[in-house]
């Protein structure tokens, strides 16, 4: 019996070491969350509102506009940039992700796939670990793996760069993205997302009347103007899935963590109790012997 008590000792031991890094993981993961939320609620409206300005610029200025980044071509080549964390302990939030890009891999990318004509870009070891055991066909480009771990403007604008310099040599007819999303810190999901070609809107006009086109005025020309907006706003945007993944991370890290936490207080009753009946039955032994020895001495 003493051996069992020791065994339930050691294990409520390990419990609650186990507990002790699980809360303070929690607690560091709360603190970056709120950073990174700061950061990502700052962002996205902001890169949200240029996003539709590019939309109905490249929808209204169509033939007219100085930009190839809004050209749709026969799907030959595509590219698919997958944003996960480097590091695990955030529940289901890596393998959704990466479920997410599998199932464009194998559904709308399948033939380019087999074919060869597909690359595809980790930002984040998780996404390449994983992409890479699974589909060896594709054409990986891992020089942006480690990016996830310094979010500033400079570094994410290259990788926008990489994917809108191959738009535009026709390496790639198609690029798209998927990354996390950030809602609040319990709620966390996938998105897939076409960076490149930039989608039009679609002008139905009203019945009884033509369609008409929004008359932008340019200043300076048309061009020059272009030339720097356009590019600079693909590159908010790319940032903003970056950053969005980044504050899915840390919440779903602190969910998951805490749910460690309280799993664990659980475990902990439990072998508590068990230790307290061993206890029990071990001193109700100890007794039962001690009055059979009296009566035998007294018999």
């Amino acid at each position: 019996m003493s051996g069992k008590l020791k065994e339930v000792r050691e294990r409520i031991k390990s419990v609650k070491s186990t507990q002790q890094i699980t809360r303070a993981m929690k607690m560091v993961s709360a603190a970056k969350l709120r950073r990174a939320q700061q950061a990502i609620v700052q962002m996205r409206p902001y890169a949200e509102r240029l996003n539709k300005i590019l939309i109905n610029i490249l929808t209204n200025l169509e033939g007219d506009a100085e930009t190839s980044f809004g050209t749709e071509r026969p799907l030959q080549h595509a590219a698919l940039v997958v944003i996960t964390s480097n590091k695990g302990l955030c529940g289901a939030f890596n393998t959704n992700i990466i479920k997410e890009a599998k199932n464009k891999i194998d559904g709308a990318y399948k033939e380019l796939y087999e074919s060869g004509n597909l690359t595809i870009i980790p930002v984040g070891k998780k996404a390449y670990d994983s992409l890479r055991k699974s589909h060896k066909k594709a054409n990986f480009i891992n020089d942006h793996v480690p990016l996830i771990t310094d979010l500033t403007f400079e570094n994410v604008e290259k990788v926008a760069e990489t994917l809108m310099n191959g738009f535009q040599s026709a390496a790639y007819d198609e690029v798209t993205v998927c990354y996390g999303r950030f809602k609040n810190a319990a709620l966390q999901f996938p998105e897939t997302i076409q960076f490149l070609p930039v989608k039009k809107l679609k002008i139905t006009p009203a019945i009884g009347r033509k369609a008409s086109r929004a008359d932008y005025i340019f200043e300076p020309g048309k061009r020059e103007l272009l030339n720097q907006l356009i590019p600079g706003i693909l590159k908010t945007t790319f940032h903003r899935f970056v950053l969005d993944t980044h504050a899915s991370e840390h919440g779903a890290r602190m969910t998951a963590m805490d749910n460690a936490t309280e799993n664990a207080e659980d475990l902990l009753n439990e072998l508590r109790i068990n230790y307290n009946k061993a206890r029990q039955e071990a001193i109700t032994k100890e007794l039962s012997e001690i009055v059979g020895g009296a009566a035998a001495l007294q018999g």
